[in-house]
């Protein structure tokens, strides 16, 4: 799970489509490990294959068991600083339209039902404590 942060403090999510929700959701940017793909190489790739951006900064700041109950999937979440544009031609079908918030939108965001996706919201207060506490000038 990546939480790309622009030097102006705005986050990039991404909002797509979800089968299983039947609608588009708004979420943090997460992929799937290539066989053999460390998780900071997989968040440097989907970065840019999904936000069209690239990171001088990955920060690593914890993860979480997705659903332990059924899965032994873990993600990983960084801080994703220093971006620079770099888009990547999409050929692949996935509808991705990258949206700029603000720290302080998060819990409207969230009470509202705008931001549903667990692993986001979970992600993105980390990162919203990491990023005010320890990183933000």
């Amino acid at each position: 799970m990546l939480i790309p942060i622009t030097d102006d403090g705005k986050v990039l999510l991404i909002r797509q489509y979800r089968q299983a929700a039947e609608r588009f959701l708004l979420e943090a940017s997460a992929g799937t490990r290539e066989a053999g793909e460390s998780p900071e190489v997989t968040a440097h790739r989907e970065l840019q294959e999904e936000v069209g951006y690239r990171a001088g900064k990955l920060i690593p700041i914890g993860g979480s068991w997705v659903a332990p109950g059924y899965s032994s999937e873990y993600s990983h979440i960084y801080i994703a600083t220093e971006l620079e544009l770099a888009p990547l031609p999409s050929d692949d079908g996935e509808d991705i339209v990258v949206e700029e918030i603000d720290f302080e939108d998060l819990h409207r965001l969230i009470t509202s039902g705008e931001l549903e996706d667990q692993m986001s919201i979970a992600a993105l207060l980390s990162a919203k404590h990491v990023y005010t506490e320890h990183i933000k000038g």
